[in-house]
């Protein structure tokens, strides 16, 4: 009779929790018992981890074993565990790998060859395990690289069961590596540059204070005049992550799969377009069995654009309400709900109407007015309430065209972004926002933000009239500080509010 303990890590949203593996072998009729709210692919583990171990030329007696997995009210899934289970076994049998291995986190997939394949989530998991003191760590061998971005972590990568049961102890020779022939990953594409958008200086202003302030943005107009190519590039308007972003961002990627650890961790704000027939699931995560992380968590720290968006289903576009107040995408399930964190800046594009010529004076258009109303009003006017920008994208023509100077590149105006961010910091250094669009409406009509009497009046009078809900002042005067942000100036004006309202309303130009 035996008894072995090791650890390992199970992922809740992107959170990893530090689980204690206990493996206890006895006599009696030859069984295999896996306790502790295992769903069913853990449950799996214990055919894949008889089969790596006997494939292993390890010994595997007939013997009664349980495996307890704990804390036992913590939902526990996938094959992540499989290494740490292995290894708690061996140990319970008599090996000398129980006392080397009791303290170490184990992590990964078994082959039925003994193999020791890659798993998903292994950064967070990492992460979790070297906060909780136990900073030993062994990963597959092609999760390495990323196990080696967590600071603090001691990581050791290994091929085979038997590569580490033979660094335990064990009298064995492990099968040799087979080299690895993985192709380096692609270059990186370079950022699209906003130099690269003809005309359109409106809508550039407005995309540089999208960018300043962290604010939604929509954007309407016909085909081709720039809208997608305009928020393909405001990415490249943002910051560079902190150390804590890129790492919060790497891990939602670690856990969706999406994440090449040979860049390190990722420092720019990531990318998202979905297409229009994208699902709920498929925005803000969910999915059969584990749920795993959507385009709007994908997001998380980056732009999130939905390109034709009135012909998302409107439960899609819905959704994305409460992660636009919350910052963070909850998806409840049966086994308990999953965190994970979507602070994102969302871009709306949109066609005027459904056949898109709808625009200027829309002489082309072929829809009936009916048909205009229906087409926009897919998108909610609770959402559209949480957008502060609302633009009209016209048409470039060729005389706009041809007027059109040398346009600034992204570069230029990310220099202005970054110093407007900057003067965001210093003033909400003290509180738990980072940005004029994270900050709440009570905060910013507080008599001590000292607004502009004149300013003040005009909004109260739109407020008054109707033009204005609550919530929509509230969005005009976090754009009103951004522009002023941008000018340097202490605080916004008549004019800074003026311009905040002019770019609330679909056709309003700045001045």
């Amino acid at each position: 009779m035996g008894l072995a303990r090791t650890w390992s890590v199970a992922i809740v949203g992107v959170e990893g929790h530090l689980v204690q593996v206990e493996a206890h072998a006895a006599g009696g009729l030859p069984a295999f018992t896996l306790v502790g709210l295992p769903d069913t692919s853990l449950s799996e583990a214990k055919e894949r981890v008889r089969a790596a171990v006997t494939s292993s030329a390890l010994p595997w007696d007939a013997r009664r074993r349980t495996v307890n997995l704990s804390p036992a009210s913590l939902p526990k899934a996938g094959s992540v565990f499989d290494l740490a289970v292995a290894v708690a076994c061996l140990g319970a049998d008599g090996l000398p790998t129980a006392e080397r291995a009791a303290g170490v986190v184990h992590l990964g997939e078994l082959g039925l060859d003994g193999r020791v394949h890659p798993v998903r989530g292994v950064l967070p998991a990492v992460a979790a395990a070297v906060a909780a003191g136990r900073a030993d760590v062994v990963v597959p061998a092609a999760n390495l690289a990323e196990a080696r971005l967590v600071p603090g972590a001691r990581v050791r990568g290994v091929h085979h069961l038997a590569e580490l049961a033979r660094e335990y102890g064990a009298d064995i020779t492990p099968p040799t590596a087979e080299p690895a022939h993985a192709p380096p990953p692609p270059p990186r594409a370079a950022a699209p540059d906003l130099a690269d958008v003809v005309g359109q200086a409106d809508a550039r202003f407005a995309l540089e204070v999208t960018a300043a302030g962290g604010h939604h943005l929509l954007m309407v107009g016909p085909p081709g005049a720039g809208k997608t190519m305009l928020a393909a590039r405001l990415p490249g308007l943002l910051p560079d992550l902190d150390d804590g972003d890129a790492l919060e961002v790497t891990a939602i990627h670690s856990v969706a799969g999406t994440f090449d650890p040979g860049g390190g961790l990722l420092r720019r704000p990531p990318f998202e377009d979905p297409h229009h027939t994208a699902t709920a699931p498929a925005i803000v995560g969910g999915g059969a069995g584990v749920p795993r992380p959507g385009a709007a968590s994908r997001a998380h720290r980056g732009v999130l654009l939905l390109d034709e968006a009135p012909e998302f289903a409107r439960r899609v576009l819905d959704s994305l309400r409460q992660p636009l107040e919350s910052g963070e995408v909850v998806v409840h399930r049966a086994r308990g709900s999953a965190r994970y964190p979507a602070r994102f800046q969302l871009v709306l594009a949109a066609n005027p109407c459904p056949c898109g010529k709808a625009a200027g004076k829309g002489l082309a258009c072929t829809c009936s007015p009916l048909e205009r109303r229906r087409y926009l009003a897919r998108l909610s006017g609770p959402l559209l309430d949480r957008v502060d920008l609302q633009i009209e994208v016209p048409a470039l023509t060729r005389a706009a065209a041809a007027l059109d100077g040398a346009a600034e590149s992204s570069a230029v105006v990310a220099a202005r972004v970054r110093d407007a961010r900057a003067a965001q910091r210093e003033r909400l250094a003290h509180t738990p926002w980072r940005t004029n669009a994270e900050v709440p409406g009570a905060w910013l009509r507080a008599p001590e933000r000292g607004l502009d009497r004149r300013a003040r009046a005009v909004l109260e009078r739109a407020l008054d009239a109707g033009t204005l809900s609550l919530r929509g002042m509230d969005r005009v005067l976090r754009t009103a500080w951004t522009l002023a942000d941008l000018a340097g100036r202490p605080g916004p004006g008549l004019e800074e509010i003026g311009t905040a309202m002019s770019l609330r309303t679909r056709g309003g130009h700045h001045g």
